[in-house]
């Protein structure tokens, strides 16, 4: 049996970490078992659907790296794969239910009759659960058709997923109350229900579930601040899931062979930004140059910084991957390194420069930064530290008032990699320039 699952979204708002989770999971599975992985798009809600919110679905997984095998815009033999282009499909399924006796008209609506039994759910994740049907009060036969005509959730979906012959459908624990209506449904339609699995629901710290109003909970919310897909992907896969040995970080190729249904947690998952934020770091400083520049140059373009070839920008990039958390500071990181127009920070033009003696350590550090052949880390960091002991000073006595007058500010990359990327020139220009804020 080709292992098949889907993630069958609505566009009608932003691409919830709790969707994006649910697709990840549906990727994982279908990718580890050798099968496919289908995007349905659930859009029978016409007045809540927008073109917006369609297209942050795909921006979003195509970003997070889930590919699909089919959906809409790459066809598949079951499609079609939007739900506002099935309608003779359900016409045709809905002719099934009528020719069983197993639907009725109510005041225009159409109503699937439940059997008043009792439903069994054998779930990967919850385990057997049963579900007592018998009761019309507490388990009113369902709407399947609205008077207008329109189609409900539980029935389209139900026909979908027999259509598209999934085997297996992993999503929220919040629709583990759906799953016996679910299965009343495909009896009726003579059809072998997919195997199921609930996972966790993801809270927030209050422990309610996770809303637009929390921080964090869109995946757009990542994309814009500078998250790493990969960073992102390994925080939503431990959210309800863990691969055993108090791991943590893992690259997707990792994950993909670790994953399964076994080990996810039964208990809601905490959504905690922070340890997101702590995987964003790990995963930026141990990924490759190529990777981050990759990455970082998006936002080093959207901010207009001219640093002319990618070439010169490699260097730039190079110096700041160790100390960036977020790849929209990229640009705050490394724009002074691009123009001698940078403003200076008056805080550390205090601290720094205005200090007695200022003027003349940094004219002592630029006459000996001239002599230098090798402009190279090494050679840069024993003229300096040998101009400091000349000079009868400790070293960061000398290497803050630099730092200051070259880039402007008392934070940045490593002093002796920016002094080496600025270039001997514009090293000495600046020094120069420096010391007329400096104090004698």
């Amino acid at each position: 049996m080709t292992v098949r699952t889907r993630f069958a979204p609505s566009p009608t708002g932003f691409l919830h970490v709790g969707g994006a989770r649910t697709a990840l999971f549906n990727w994982l599975f279908a990718r580890k078992h050798g099968g496919q992985f289908i995007l349905r798009i659930e859009d029978t809600d016409e007045k809540r659907n927008t073109a917006e919110a369609n297209q942050v679905i795909f921006d979003g997984l195509n970003w997070l790296g889930l590919d699909w095998d089919e959906g809409p815009d790459k066809g598949g033999d079951y499609g079609p794969y939007r739900q506002s282009e099935r309608n003779a499909v359900y016409e045709k399924h809905l002719a099934v239910l009528e020719a069983g006796g197993h639907v009725y008209e109510d005041e225009g609506a159409i109503r699937f009759r439940s059997p008043r039994k009792m439903v069994v759910v054998e779930d990967m994740v919850c385990g057997r659960i049963e579900f007592d049907m018998s009761n019309p009060a507490t388990h009113p036969d369902m709407t399947i058709r609205r008077p207008d005509g329109s189609w409900i959730f539980h029935f389209v979906n139900v026909v979908d997923d027999i259509e598209m012959k999934l085997t297996h459908v992993i999503r929220g624990e919040d629709h583990l109350s759906n799953t016996p209506k679910h299965i009343e449904l495909y009896n009726a339609l003579g059809a072998t229900p997919p195997k199921f699995g609930h996972i966790p629901l993801i809270l927030n710290h209050e422990g309610k579930k996770l809303s637009k109003r929390d921080g964090g909970s869109s995946i757009t919310y990542f994309m814009d601040l500078g998250y790493t897909p990969e960073a992102v992907i390994n925080y939503l896969c431990l959210l309800g899931w863990s691969p055993g040995e108090n791991r943590e970080r893992l690259d997707v190729a990792e994950i993909r062979e670790l994953f399964d249904l076994e080990h996810i947690n039964r208990r809601n998952a905490i959504f905690d930004l922070d340890k997101c934020f702590w995987l964003n770091g790990q995963h930026i400083l141990a990924m490759s140059l190529e990777r981050f520049v990759q990455l970082a140059k998006p936002f080093v373009d959207k901010a207009g910084i001219p640093y002319g070839t990618e070439a010169a920008l490699l260097p730039a990039l190079a110096i700041v991957k160790p100390k960036v958390k977020h790849l929209s500071d990229v640009p705050d990181w490394i724009g002074f390194l691009f123009t001698e127009d940078f403003a200076m920070d008056a805080e550390a033009v205090e601290k720094s420069l205005k200090k007695p003696g200022a003027a003349a350590r940094l004219e002592a550090l630029s006459e000996a930064f001239a002599t230098v052949t090798d402009w190279a880390h090494a050679s840069l960091e024993t003229t300096l530290k040998a101009t400091a002991t000349t000079l009868g000073i400790k070293t960061g006595e000398m290497v803050h008032p630099a730092r200051v007058a070259l880039s402007g500010r008392s934070v940045g990359p490593g002093l002796y990699e920016m002094i080496e990327v600025l270039g001997k020139d514009r090293t000495l220009a600046r020094l120069e320039r420096a010391k007329s804020l400096a104090a004698e």
